[in-house]
Order: C-alpha cells, then sequence, then structure tokens
C-alpha cells in the first residue's frame, strides 16, 4: 500500500466552506448566531429608526442637522463608559441570564419610545438600550468557545460572527428600514394611516420583536450558553474552583493584574490602540482627505468603500495566514503593515493610489482585528475572558472616540496648500501630516505589540513571512525538494541522483527516509493490524508518513538543510485517488495532518509513459494512466512549484535534464545551493 498524501494548492490549506460547515454543524452554535442576526438587525433598525424620529421630531434646521449624530452619540457613550462593568457581569453571573435580561431591558425601552414622543427620551432610551448590548456583547463573545468543540474553531466562529454583524444583518437591517418607511409613498397609502411618525415607530416596533424573539430562544433553546471553562486547562479549572465568588472590585482589580502580568494581553491592547488611534486619524481627516485630492465627493465614498472591501479580504485571509504564521506574530506585523500603508495613504499624489493603500489598510486591520479576537477567545481562561473582551471592546470606542475628536482639531491647524504634480492640482492640508503620524503611531505600537507577544524571539519574522507568503508552513532557513512520479523505482533513482549532485553545493543535503523500510513498516503495520479497508490502511500510510516528517524531514529542515525526498505526498495522494477511490478532498486534509501542512519548495513530476516502464504489469497500465493524469493536472494547478521532466529515455539522461530543471528552479532563490556548473560538467 502506499504513502498517503496530498499535493497542490487544495491540500494547501482547509477549505473554507468546510471550516465553517463544522462550525455551524454545532447546534449551540448555530442557534446562537441566529440569535446575533436578530439582535444585530434590530440594533440598526433601532439606530436608524431613533435617528430618523428625532429628525421628525425636532423643530429648528440646527437640531435636524444634529439628529443623527446625536443618536450616534447617545449609543456611543455607553461602551466608552460602562464596556468594562459589562465584562465584569459576564465573568461573575450566568451569561446566559445576562442576555436575556439585557434583550427584554432593551425590547422594553424601545416600547417606551414608540408610546411617549418625548425628544429627549429618545436620546435617552438610545443610551439606555446601548447599556444594555453592554451587557449583551461581552456575555455572548465570553460564551461563544465553550459551545464549540475545540479552540482551533475559535476563528472561523469569529469570521462568521463579523460576516453577521457587520455583513448580513446590515443589508437586513436597512432593506427593512426602506421597505417599512417607504411603504407610505411607494404604495400612495394615506398620510393618517399609521399616525404621526408611524413607519418609524412601526420599524422600533418590529425591532423589539427582534429583540423579545432573541430572548425567548436564548432562554429555551440555548442552555449550554450557561457553561463555563469547557476548553480550560485542569490547573485553570482547579484554580476556578478555589476561587470564592470574588466581587466585583476583586475581579476588576485581578483583570488589571492579568494584563500587567500576561505579555500577550498586554501586547493585544498596546497594539489594538495604535491600531484604533489609526483608523480614527482615517475616519476623522476622511472627508477633508478625499477634498484635497481634487476628485469631488463621490471619492470619499470610494476610500470608504475600499477600506470595507479591504477588511472583508483581511478577515477572509487570516484563517489561512494564521495557518503558515502564529496568531502572536500576525497580530503585530498586521498593526505595522497597516501602518506602512496608511503611510503610504499620506504620501499619495493621487486618487488611484490611495483606494489601493486604504484597501491595503483595511485588509490589514480586518486581520488583526480578527486575530485579536482569535487570541482572546482560544488562548484567554473563561473565567477572565468576559473582562478581557470588554475591555478590548472599550479601548476599541474610548481610542477611536479621541481620535475622532481630536484629528479635527489637528487638522486645522496646517493651512492648505496648493501643488502641482502628476498633471494636475493637488491640495496639500492638515490630513498629510494627521495621517502620516497616525501611521507611525501605528507602527510603533505594532512593533511594541510583537516584542510583548512573540513566543518564537529565536526564529527570524522575516523568514516566517517569506514562508507565509509562499504559502508554505513554518520553516527556517531549508529547502524541501520533492520527487514524484507513478513508479517507486524512478522516482528513488532519480532522488538519489539529485541528492548527490546537489551535495557538490554549499548546503548540507539529506534525502530523507528509505523508502524499502518505510515499505516494510507499512506493510508490518497493516498486516499486525489485520486493516483490509482502504481508508483504514490510508490512516495507517498517514501515519508512517507523520513519522517520517517528525524524525527527518522537519529538523533537517529547520538546520538549514536541503532534503530531498521521493514521493513525499502527490503520489501517494494520486495512486490512493484513482486506485483506491477514496475521496480527494478526505486524503488532502489526512495528508494535511500527516506532514503539519508541510508542502515541497519545488516539485519534480517525472512525466513517463506508463505502458514503457518495464515494471508496471499489462494489468495495471489503466490505473497507471489514472495516477499519472492527476498528478500532471496538480502540477498544472501550481506551475510556480512545480517542474515536469520527460522521464523517458536512460537514467543517465532522466537524471540530466532533473538537475537541469531544478537549477533553473533555484536561479534567483538560494544563490550558492546548486553546484557550479564545473562541478555539473564533471558529473
Amino acid at each position: 500500500m502506499p504513502d498517503v498524501g496530498s499535493g497542490g494548492p487544495a491540500g494547501s490549506d482547509a477549505s473554507t466552506i468546510h471550516r465553517v460547515r463544522r462550525v455551524l454543524a454545532i447546534k449551540p452554535f448555530r442557534r446562537l448566531w441566529g440569535v446575533t442576526y436578530l439582535c444585530s438587525t434590530a440594533d440598526w433598525m433601532m439606530l436608524f429608526g431613533l435617528a430618523g424620529l428625532a429628525n421628525s421630531i425636532a423643530s429648528s434646521y440646527t437640531a435636524k442637522n444634529f439628529a443623527f449624530s446625536s443618536v450616534v452619540l447617545a449609543n456611543l457613550l455607553p461602551g466608552l463608559l460602562f464596556a468594562p462593568i459589562g465584562g465584569l457581569l459576564a465573568d461573575r453571573f450566568d451569561r446566559r441570564k445576562i442576555m436575556v435580561v439585557a434583550d427584554v431591558l432593551r425590547a422594553a425601552l424601545l416600547f417606551s419610545v414608540i408610546v411617549f414622543d418625548s425628544p429627549i427620551w429618545i436620546y435617552l432610551s438610545g443610551f439606555a438600550v446601548s447599556s444594555a448590548a453592554i451587557m449583551w456583547i461581552p456575555a455572548k463573545d465570553a460564551a461563544v468557545p465553550n459551545l464549540l468543540r475545540r479552540p482551533i474553531q475559535v476563528e472561523t466562529a469569529g469570521q462568521l460572527g463579523l460576516v453577521m454583524t457587520y455583513g448580513i444583518s446590515v443589508v437586513t437591517g436597512l432593506g427593512l428600514f426602506s421597505i417599512i418607511t417607504g411603504a407610505k409613498t411607494t404604495l400612495h397609502l394615506p398620510s393618517t394611516l399609521f399616525g404621526d411618525h408611524g413607519p418609524l415607530k412601526i420599524v422600533l416596533g418590529v425591532a423589539c420583536v427582534l429583540y423579545l424573539t432573541s430572548a425567548l430562544t436564548i432562554l429555551t433553546r440555548i442552555p449550554e450558553l450557561s457553561l463555563r471553562g469547557v476548553h480550560d486547562s485542569p490547573r485553570a479549572k482547579e484554580k476556578s474552583e478555589k476561587d470564592d465568588s470574588p466581587g466585583i472590585r476583586a475581579m476588576f482589580s485581578d483583570a488589571v493584574k492579568f494584563i500587567k502580568s500576561t505579555p500577550l494581553v498586554r501586547g493585544l491592547l498596546i497594539g489594538m490602540t495604535g491600531a484604533f488611534a489609526a483608523g480614527g486619524a482615517v475616519v476623522g481627516s476622511g472627508q477633508t482627505y478625499a477634498n484635497s485630492l481634487g476628485a469631488g465627493q463621490s471619492a470619499f465614498g470610494l476610500l470608504v468603500g475600499c477600506v470595507f472591501l479591504g477588511l472583508v479580504v483581511g478577515m477572509g485571509s487570516a484563517p489561512k495566514l494564521a495557518r503558515r504564521l502564529p496568531h502572536d506574530r500576525l497580530f503585530g506585523v498586521a498593526i505595522v503593515f497597516a501602518g506602512i500603508a496608511l503611510l503610504l495613504v499620506g504620501l499619495s499624489p493621487h486618487l488611484s493610489v490611495s483606494l489601493v493603500a486604504v484597501s491595503l489598510v483595511g485588509a490589514c486591520a480586518g486581520i488583526a482585528f480578527l486575530t485579536g479576537i482569535t487570541i482572546i477567545g482560544s488562548q484567554i481562561e473563561d473565567s477572565i475572558r468576559g473582562r478581557i473582551n470588554a475591555i478590548y471592546q472599550s479601548l476599541l470606542k474610548v481610542v477611536l472616540g479621541g481620535s475622532l475628536a481630536l484629528v479635527p482639531l489637528l487638522v486645522g491647524l496646517v493651512a492648505p496648500t496648493k501643488v502641482r504634480g502628476w498633471g494636475g492640482e493637488i491640495i496639500i492640508d492638515g490630513t498629510r501630516p494627521v495621517m502620516i503620524g497616525g501611521a507611525l503611531l501605528a507602527s510603533l505600537f505594532g512593533i511594541i505589540a510583537y516584542r510583548q507577544m512573540d513566543s518564537r524571539r529565536t526564529e527570524p519574522i522575516l523568514t516566517d513571512l517569506r514562508n507565509a507568503l509562499r504559502r508554505r508552513p513554518r520553516r527556517v532557513n531549508g529547502l524541501l525538494i520533492a520527487v514524484e512520479g507513478t513508479t517507486v523505482i524512478n522516482t528513488a533513482n532519480q532522488a538519489s541522483r539529485l541528492a548527490e549532485w546537489l551535495r557538490a553545493g554549499t548546503r548540507p543535503v539529506v534525502l530523507a527516509a528509505d523508502p524499502a523500510l518505510d515499505d516494510q513498516r507499512l506493510v508490518s503495520l497493516v498486516s499486525g493490524a489485520s486493516l483490509t479497508g482502504a481508508r483504514a490502511q490510508a490512516l495507517a500510510a498517514a501515519a508512517v508518513r507523520a513519522d517520517i516528517v517528525e524524525r527527518d524531514v522537519q529538523p533537517a529542515l529547520d538546520a538549514g538543510s536541503v532534503v530531498v525526498m521521493e514521493r513525499f505526498v502527490d503520489s501517494p495522494l494520486a495512486h490512493l485517488s484513482a486506485v483506491a477511490g477514496l475521496d480527494t478532498d478526505e486524503l488532502e486534509a489526512l495528508a494535511d495532518w500527516a506532514t503539519g501542512r508541510l508542502r515541497p519548495d519545488i516539485t519534480v513530476l517525472l512525466d513517463a509513459d506508463p505502458g514503457t516502464v518495464a515494471q508496471v504489469k499489462p494489468s495495471n497500465l489503466e490505473d497507471q494512466w489514472r495516477v499519472q493524469h492527476l498528478l500532471t493536472e496538480m502540477a498544472e494547478a501550481d506551475p510556480d512549484r512545480y517542474v515536469v521532466v520527460d522521464a523517458d529515455g536512460t537514467e543517465e539522461e532522466v537524471g540530466e535534464r532533473v538537475r537541469t530543471a531544478v537549477r533553473a528552479m533555484l536561479i534567483g532563490r538560494l544563490s550558492g545551493l546548486a553546484p557550479a556548473e564545473a562541478v555539473l560538467e564533471t558529473k
């Protein structure tokens, strides 16, 4: 039975759809995700409903102009003032009961707005509703990891939560608001049908129903929200059991001590402070900056759209990057790159450059934000997670709000100056130094956060970044070359020849594993366990492959050696898929586990006609053709990593072609690794 492996890009990262399905298959989380949809939709409807009602009731033109911003401020203030209290409650009391009480309070407060037409009460109720949300959000965020089967699923759960809160529910909420408020005009209904401000009150009434539906669902269908410490270590659980329900003041003091004594959390909060300050610089100066580009008011809309597009891309790519770069490194690096991109925004002379740069800012911000949420959900103990979540959210609002208030003042300190360049006129005003200052601040805080959080100080970050960008797993300086093909004899012979030739270069070379010995180990394992099914044998083959990678391949790569290995992943995968008929996706996931997501830097595919190979029996010829076809498809899907070599001819002729192909692939990568021409000729 051949080894099991995986190759090609399809096997390099777990399918996003597969990860999402695995998380949504967990019934309690799926129900909580639905509850998040109800409450987030209600939140958006509440915001626009209260703003519209305030605008309608206002008597003066000035009051109407300030209606929306005043409602937004009233909804923002609780986060600035009370967010830590929400975290304390989430860690102290039953999170399910907290969420139910918060939803009922929100529904009751909105209903009171429908009954009373007081302008002051609109703002006060908005403040009170947001105060209830401050209880709900930390309790929900802290409870999510306890609903999942494994801590590794926290990242996917965070993605789903952000997509629901800032994507699906926004569209639904604004859609319902537009339909309800526009029904009177569209359907030509009598103005007296719903009374004064009727459509806006209907909007608030729908939001009330959504909050009550959420409360009922949480109370009756998600009892798991009361669980605590599901994924905590035994030591953490023992410590939690010994704690005798400390008071609110003691819990707050414990949270402060935890932050001071934990570099991971300290770096997380420092990094997000810089990121939020830079975000405030962008938002606060965005309108004026757009005008300075001379592209009209539409430029601001384009810039905002690019930021949100970048956020979506960043949050979507964060899990893939996290498989190649640890979260504690990825977080700080993302903030530093966000600062660099913001610096480009501040120096940009043209709208087209600015659009690209702000997209990069958004992408880096999305990566950092999701990574921060993942770190809190997967690496912070459940007993204190609610408080850290609340402080994280509070910090966002405090820093962002402060930046929004300060930035306009700083922009006004610099008088606009017109400069000609890039075929037009550019306005240099206070937005440029503000953005450049925000960029430097974000980069500085990102570096500090990286130094606080980095758990692998001895390994160069540039090497990790290089491997992450190349879609490779963690590696120091080694190079992995795989030789793949349809027959064991061809691949073993050419792998040995290639390793011998490479030893004339400047790096140590390791020919990984003995194929004959590994085949014996697999046969012994399969026969000893009486494994007859193809799936069982594939699992045994994966175990042998995992041992080879852990014992021989990874240590050699970490030491900086060149590793040559035959039939690393692609050939076994193609054989099991084509001959044994096993599902390719399942084999790829199994190979990811066996190899630790390790992928070759260069894959040499020996392209031989199975009909001309002596050791291939006529009865197996059709199977070999299917294997060869699958290998060719893998090579076509990833041409940057594969080199296809004609394997028809003598061993010496094929070996010469392999050396020439490998030399061409190594040019510009690692100088001096391949032997010099003089050495090549002597071979």
